[in-house]
């Protein structure tokens, strides 16, 4: 059964600068064709994100776009230490935004509990400041 993770995109503003960030760590990391993102541990559920799942950003407080997950790898950080590298599909597809919390590395997120994918012009929308699209969401007018 598909599932999905959720990471927080510390210090992103917006969408397109998540983009932005992601073409530079690629061209960095030498990457051709996809993205990559770490984190400090595999999760153990990693068949079945790869059945399908994607990773869900929380950008400002809002879960607000996502990617697929093509591939998990392992890496090694500056300090030596064992990382997980997830390997993304570079396409980032804005979804409905949902407020959340901080958390610390990541969550899973199940499918029915995912939110639904939005036109790629609604990024305009996600990029309201987190308390001003918490309360359009609660009136719901957005």
């Amino acid at each position: 059964m598909t599932v999905h993770l959720v990471k927080l995109a510390v210090g992103v503003e917006s969408i397109s600068n998540l983009r932005r960030l992601q073409r530079q760590r690629a061209l960095a990391l030498g990457l051709d064709g996809g993205v990559a993102s770490v984190t400090r541990r595999r999760p153990r559920r990693a068949e079945a994100v790869l059945d399908g799942g994607s990773l869900f950003w929380v950008i400002r407080g809002s879960l607000c776009v996502r990617q697929r997950v093509l591939a998990f790898g392992d890496g090694v950080d500056a300090e030596g230490r064992s990382t997980c590298v997830l390997t993304l599909d570079p396409y980032l597809q804005p979804t409905q935004s949902v407020a959340r919390r901080p958390f610390q590395g990541w969550r899973y997120l199940a499918p029915e509990d995912a939110p639904g994918d939005l036109a790629e012009s609604a990024e305009v929308v996600t990029a309201l400041p987190a308390g001003l699209a918490g309360m359009l969401d609660a009136l719901g007018v957005r």
